[in-house]
């Protein structure tokens, strides 16, 4: 009769198993800026809740791509078990989306959105990350190199180039997509008619908002007007340092939102409208990106707490309804918007204010899309292979609209119907009230593609 296995052996681990020191040596003290962040690294059971919330565990089936395996990858840095500038780090955590599935199905709250922040940080004491990433930080914080950089793009979209080099192959073609989806459609102003009743609002401008869907800042300011909002300017916005911030860029994500407190102090207004939900979550966690800046904490964290999703400020008054426009539409829940706002019923109540629009949420609308700001350029393989999916949820629904509130998802969905030849286009929640307002004002009119 075999006998079982030694009961002093431990059992086969299915997490990476941590090398590079002896068994039993002293831990090394916890490398800057990781060692903030050892609470919440520690509050993480390995239940296993978050592994079908990962897109990239399921893509890649590989629990070092896992929350939960590369928390334990982020432990042994933080505890010495691993070197900072061990390669098989860097790997698994660059694969991550940064989506923060996992967060909402963690049952012990782990922050794991700043638990990967911060290691990233960390990784980058030893070594930068990719050029290309360091490419596009740079520019993003030079107003200058940034207006330019946009201007050129619009430039070249107008051509009609980027439409036909969208068909070239890989992550060239993929960029030219991205480029041609952003093209934006005519709407029709009209002059709100409600008292301004609901308190001052600030619209945060953003960069890719500003460069790239210029007129859905339009859209926000006429449909917060038309719910009782009265609209301030607030000079002197920077991007909102999400970017830098996700791919480990601190420093560079600070001094923007230093800046972009200045410019909201002074507008003096009630509230931050943003209609971009990765540049919302950044502005409201600026509280915790300045956490331990004495000068700054206080000022950012009051910053902060009058950031709103431009959905929040429409269903708290209301929304008003607009005129009927017949049409479908799919909803596409942004990462940073469910996940980190932890808003699901505010923008699916926007898109109820259009009466006759029928909406259908994709089946896994929670699911990232694979955008993840700047992920399409450092990671092009695995950001088609979260993309594949959402891609054929949206050709089974047949809507010839995509709803979504993010303008990362916007391009990267976008692209993705593009290359794929599915008739669809994707739209912001707003375009379609402003729409059905539009509508009400000078009559009704189909919503086309």
């Amino acid at each position: 009769m075999m006998s079982g296995p030694d009961s002093s052996t431990p059992p086969r681990s299915p997490f990476p198993v941590p090398h590079g020191r002896a068994p039993g040596a002293r831990p090394l003290p916890c490398p800057e800026p990781l060692a903030d962040e050892l609470p919440g690294i520690l509050s993480c059971v390995h239940c296993g809740f978050c592994l079908q919330a990962c897109p990239t565990y399921l893509a890649l089936g590989d629990e070092n791509d896992s929350p939960r395996g590369r928390i334990l990858l982020m432990r042994a840095v933080a505890e010495g078990t691993l070197p900072v500038d061990d390669p098989d780090v860097r790997t698994h955590l660059d694969r991550c989306l940064g989506c923060r599935g996992c967060e909402t199905a963690c049952p012990s709250g782990v922050p794991y959105g700043h638990i990967l922040e911060a290691a990233r940080a960390t990784l980058n004491t030893v070594e930068p990350p990719p050029r290309i990433a360091r490419l596009v930080l740079a520019v993003f914080a030079r107003p200058q190199l940034l207006a330019a950089a946009l201007a050129g793009a619009r430039i070249f979209r107008l051509t009609g180039l980027a439409a036909r080099l969208a068909r070239l192959p890989g992550r060239t073609g993929f960029a030219f997509a991205m480029l041609a989806s952003s093209t934006p459609r005519q709407s029709r102003p009209y002059a709100s008619r409600t008292a301004a009743t609901r308190g001052t609002v600030a619209v945060l401008q953003g960069c890719v908002m500003r460069g790239r869907f210029a007129h859905i800042n339009r859209v926000t300011e006429r449909t917060l007007a038309t719910n009782g909002y009265r609209l301030v300017d607030a000079p002197g916005q920077r991007c909102c340092g999400a970017l830098h911030a996700h791919a480990g860029d601190l420093d560079g994500a600070r001094a923007l939102a230093r800046r972009n407190i200045e410019a909201f102090e002074r507008s003096g207004a009630d509230a931050i409208a943003v209609n971009a939900s990765g540049c919302g979550l950044m502005i409201k966690e600026y509280g915790h990106l300045l956490a331990h800046d004495p000068a700054w904490s206080a000022r950012a964290a009051a910053v902060s707490a009058r950031a709103r999703d431009v959905s929040e400020l429409l269903v708290a008054a209301g929304p008003t309804r607009g005129a009927p426009i017949p049409g479908r539409a799919a909803y596409d829940a942004p990462c940073h918007l469910v996940h980190g706002q932890h808003l699901v019923h505010e923008p699916l109540a926007v898109l109820g204010a259009v009466p006759s629009l029928t909406v259908t949420p994709l089946p896994n609308a929670d699911q990232c899309c694979g955008s993840a700001g700047i992920y399409s350029l450092v990671q092009p393989r695995l950001a088609q292979d979260v993309l594949a999916p959402k891609l054929a949820e949206i050709a089974s629904t047949g809507a010839p609209l995509v709803a979504t509130g993010n303008p990362g998802c916007m391009m990267h969905i976008g692209a993705g119907l593009l290359r794929a030849g599915i008739p669809a286009r994707t739209v912001h929640p707003v375009e379609l009230l402003d729409a059905a307002y539009a509508a009400q004002a000078h009559g009704a009119a189909p919503l086309g593609r």
